[in-house]
């Protein structure tokens, strides 16, 4: 017997969150409400600029928010008044209090871009090139207070490939993360997808980028150059100077023999 539809709100902002957010609304569980982070001022005229997030949701016709404060209490009132079953969240942007977290059903499930415990924290994508990992995925888990800290559902690995750029990497944890959910979501409503903790070993945190993530130390080896370089392709960029002037580099390649 197929599971009754679940109301689901989705909560995101960037490029990352739009394949999860389409699957979602390919699938039979409507998505009622969507949450992104308020329009960006852009450009000398500074206008206004919407998420990717609120692009694709305002094509479908899903109501939109946009709290400024997530905690502000009418933020928690409008999820409260959505009746949620499920909350997904993919890189919104904003930290979910406990009063938040406790609204939905069944709670609100997170798609990390890595393979939990490892690489908990704001930027998993370049940290795990910058570190010459050899793999990367993606990791299906169900929310707490904690920073990435919560129960697992599943999770799905990717081979680094040699020469791989941090937007290559983004785009493909991107495709793998919403494939992860939609394959997961049918286990999860028939009570087939059980908690599990994460180990105690082998956390590590991705801090976010700073301006000294992005400078170029000349004395380091070539090879974490190299990494350095494609970690941050496109974004932020690798950066030194020139003649005086910031100058950044987006590809590298090691010299041979």
């Amino acid at each position: 017997m197929l599971a009754e539809p679940w109301r689901i709100v989705f909560m995101g902002t960037p490029a990352f969150s739009v394949p999860v957010l389409q699957r979602l609304l390919q699938g039979n569980n409507p998505v009622v409400a969507v949450f992104t982070q308020p329009d960006k001022p852009v450009g000398r005229g500074l206008q206004l600029l919407p998420s990717p997030v609120k692009q694709m949701a305002v094509q479908h016709g899903i109501p939109v928010w946009q709290p400024a404060r997530l905690r502000a209490p009418e933020a928690v009132q409008a999820l409260r008044e959505l009746q949620a079953d499920l909350v997904v969240v993919v890189a919104y942007g904003q930290i979910l209090s406990a009063e938040f977290l406790a609204l939905p059903r069944w709670g609100c499930l997170n798609i990390h871009a890595s393979l939990l415990p490892r690489w908990r924290g704001a930027a998993p994508i370049q940290r795990a090139l910058l570190a010459g990992d050899q793999e990367s995925g993606v990791t299906l888990m169900r929310m707490d207070v904690g920073l990435d800290t919560g129960p697992m559902l599943c999770w799905r690995a990717l081979p680094i490939t040699a020469g791989m750029t941090g937007g290559e990497l983004h785009d493909q944890l991107s495709q793998l993360g919403a494939e992860l959910l939609h394959d997961s979501l049918p286990l999860l409503q028939s009570g087939q997808l059980p908690l599990l903790p994460q180990p105690e070993q082998g956390v590590t945190y991705a801090n976010k980028l700073s301006a000294e993530d992005e400078r170029i130390d000349w004395k380091q080896p070539a090879e974490q150059i190299e990494r350095q370089i494609r970690a941050l392709n496109p974004w932020p960029g690798a950066q030194t100077l020139c003649n005086g002037k910031p100058l950044k580099l987006f590809a590298s390649r090691l010299a041979t023999g």
